[in-house]
């Protein structure tokens, strides 16, 4: 298991930081806000630029956090529900992107499989909490919440975290699989 290091908290850091801040920016309408899924973007950066363990952490504290000190999202349910879902992305991207051979393509399969497992995550989450705050969660409401209001969110996550990632990897000397350290 590989040591915590400086460079990786401070980044974790700032991925919570940028997840609290970053919902300011849409949710001034709750619905546009909803579909650009704002929190997932820090989360899954953070899952591919710091590794799973800063991912799946940072991912569960965030919405957790932003709850507490901002009201948005509702700590029951979303925002535990939410922590599910963001914990899983960073901890999926952080291993497949450290499992794959890099390039964009694998960044790319990395990103959709996150997205894909997390929202399933989210979807299983919000089935156990609202069950047992005697709510009803169904199928169309996880297609719906999860799916078809979120896709112009997907669609940025898909344009701007490959860049990204890229970017940071280029300039940082970011080492993922199949690579030599410089």
């Amino acid at each position: 298991m590989k040591k915590f290091n400086v460079k990786n908290i401070v980044l974790a850091g700032l991925f919570l930081g940028i997840g609290l801040v970053l919902p300011f920016v849409t949710m001034q309408i709750p619905a546009i806000g909803n579909m650009l899924c704002p929190m997932h973007i820090p989360i899954l950066l953070c899952g591919f630029i710091c590794g799973a363990p800063y991912g799946l952490i940072i991912g569960f504290i965030t919405p957790i956090f932003r709850g507490m000190l901002f009201g948005m999202p509702a700590l029951l349910p979303n925002a535990a529900c939410m922590a599910f879902e963001l914990a899983t992305y960073g901890l999926v991207s952080g291993l497949l992107i450290r499992k794959m051979k890099y390039s964009i393509l694998n960044l790319y399969v990395s990103l959709i499989i996150s997205m894909i497992v997390g929202r399933i995550v989210w979807g299983l989450a919000a089935t156990v909490i609202y069950h047992f705050l005697g709510m009803d969660f169904t199928v169309q409401q996880f297609v719906t919440a999860g799916f078809v209001n979120a896709i112009p969110g997907i669609l940025i996550q898909l344009i701007i975290i490959p860049t990204i990632v890229d970017r940071v990897k280029e300039y940082a000397q970011i080492t993922f699989a199949g690579e030599e350290s410089i």
